[in-house]
């Protein structure tokens, strides 16, 4: 029996073979005239399909309605649902479900053996973690520093909450504001060594925020290929011309100068200090140099640098000993060593005033909580304070990297930060690997494609001052048991969403 979902496939191909596009890019509103350009003769080869496909039809005039140049794809599929008898109440049926990314990856998912993710945990996520009830060692939450449920961070919260509330019930621009906010900004400005920072509610949209409205389609955006997907999307939000420059590539990143700079009113660089996908370092030193050689704006993205590397935390400029103020946008999350939710930007105090009457994302957005930012102002106090954190941090850190290089694992780029990935090369082999793990009592997640290449499958592991040396020698016994997982052959079938 023919089912709505497949009516809705059938029209989308047929559309997708006369048209040559792809049918990810009709959607159920494509209007066939105005959208896709059907002329005619091309809707007359349309109407023979779905003759050949739903013979019931020809008791509908479609031609008529095929020559409405507002026709949809969606009055189509109704048309056909009707002449085939089908239920074609919407009313209690939403559309969504059929469109052909939704199913697509419904059928993805329903291939998968395991599917390790949205476990729900318990507790503080800390060196261990409790899931269904059971206690693992844990490596997939990036609480850095271990400072997640601190006594001292909980009461500067308790605090916060009994004088302001849950919310500031605002837009900052209005009647948002409270003096928590700006302590916030000044901190993170005096801590990373900058005149002035903005704080926004979200990490990511911090990103797509700044970056999609200080350039546009005059301008030019050159990127790290390993972004993060903010990053990508502030890109697409501003209209710019994007271009990714291979992975830590300075060669190739003055090549595309070379080439494209003059072209364009403005050039924005943009990097991350310390990358979430391989662990490794962005070559600050030459970003700057080439941003100052080509006249170009220098974006580093600090998410996982602040609070990791440099002195205290202080992230990558005070890692390489330059000054700040050589980096013009310097972004970050509170969500991790922080221990907090939002993101901020750091630069030029006239810089940091025009995104405040000016970034849509902040004016239009609520402020910050009043827990939220006293709990990311508690924690820079203790990374200025505790210096003896970090060093935990970088022993446990290079423990475990050394030990799974003895193991003979494939650990990428990673050095001397707290992200090091375990290289499976295959989506279902980091699938099966993490499950293993997950089952002998060690949490950490897998990366598969489409979030990386396929090639590059991972088992990521984030390690905290709080693990104890104990604990990441046991994880690295677990880890030496399953190794042969990643040798044996696969026996479970990868299909790409």
């Amino acid at each position: 029996m023919i089912t709505n979902e497949k009516v809705s496939q059938i029209i989308m191909q047929h559309l997708a073979d006369i048209t040559g596009y792809d049918k990810l890019e009709i959607s159920y509103t494509s209007s066939l005239v105005n959208d896709l350009g059907l002329d005619s003769m091309m809707i007359m080869d349309f109407h023979r399909l779905l003759l050949m496909d739903f013979p019931e039809i020809k008791t509908i005039d479609l031609e008529v309605v095929f020559q409405q140049e507002d026709t949809t794809v969606k009055d189509i599929s109704l048309l056909v649902r009707q002449a085939t008898g089908m239920d074609v109440d919407t009313g209690s049926r939403s559309i969504i479900e059929d469109f052909p990314e939704i199913h697509d990856f419904h059928q993805f998912l329903q291939t998968k053996k395991m599917v390790p993710y949205f476990r729900k945990s318990e507790g503080i996520a800390s060196n261990k973690i409790i899931i269904d009830g059971q206690v693992l060692l844990n490596f997939s939450t990036y609480n850095y520093l271990g400072l997640n449920g601190d006594s001292e961070i909980n009461e500067t919260v308790i605090d916060a909450i009994a004088r302001h509330g849950t919310s500031v019930s605002g837009s900052r621009l209005l009647c948002g504001e409270i003096g928590i906010h700006r302590e916030l900004e000044r901190k993170i400005a005096d801590f990373i060594g900058t005149e002035d920072a903005i704080i926004q509610v979200g990490g990511h949209s911090t990103n797509v925020n700044t970056i999609g409205n200080i350039v546009n389609e005059e301008d030019l955006i050159l990127h790290d290929a390993l972004s993060h997907n903010s990053i990508i999307q502030g890109a697409l939000l501003s209209r710019a011309k994007r271009k990714p420059f291979k992975h830590n590539d300075m060669q190739h990143l003055e090549e595309e100068l070379k080439k494209l700079r003059t072209k364009f009113r403005r050039t924005l660089i943009i990097a991350e200090g310390v990358y979430s996908m391989d662990g490794d370092i962005c070559n600050l030193p030459e970003l700057i140099r080439l941003k100052e050689k080509y006249n170009a704006i220098l974006m580093v993205d600090e998410a996982h640098s602040i609070g990791t590397i440099g002195r205290n935390g202080r992230g990558v400029t005070s890692h390489f000993g330059i000054n700040p103020e050589k980096v013009d946008i310097l972004m970050g999350t509170l969500s991790k060593s922080l221990n907090s939710c939002g993101g901020y930007i750091a630069g030029n105090k006239k810089f940091i005033n025009y995104l405040k009457y000016n970034s849509p994302g902040f004016i239009f957005s609520v402020g910050m909580t009043p827990s939220n930012a006293a709990a990311a102002l508690a924690s820079l106090m203790i990374c200025e304070r505790d210096g003896y954190l970090f060093e935990q941090l970088k022993t446990n850190y290079t423990h475990f990297l050394e030990g799974l290089k003895k193991l003979g694992a494939d650990t990428g780029e990673s050095s001397r930060t707290p992200i090091i990935p375990l290289i499976t090369r295959d989506s279902d082999k980091a699938l099966e690997f993490a499950e293993s793990l997950f089952q002998q009592g060690v949490n950490a997640m897998p990366i598969v494609y489409p979030a990386v290449k396929e090639s590059e499958a991972r088992i990521r592991f984030f390690i905290s001052a709080a693990h104890t040396i104990e604990d990441l020698d046991a994880a690295l016994d677990i880890i030496q048991k399953n190794m042969p997982i990643l040798t044996s052959e696969k026996d479970i079938l990868t299909i790409n969403p």
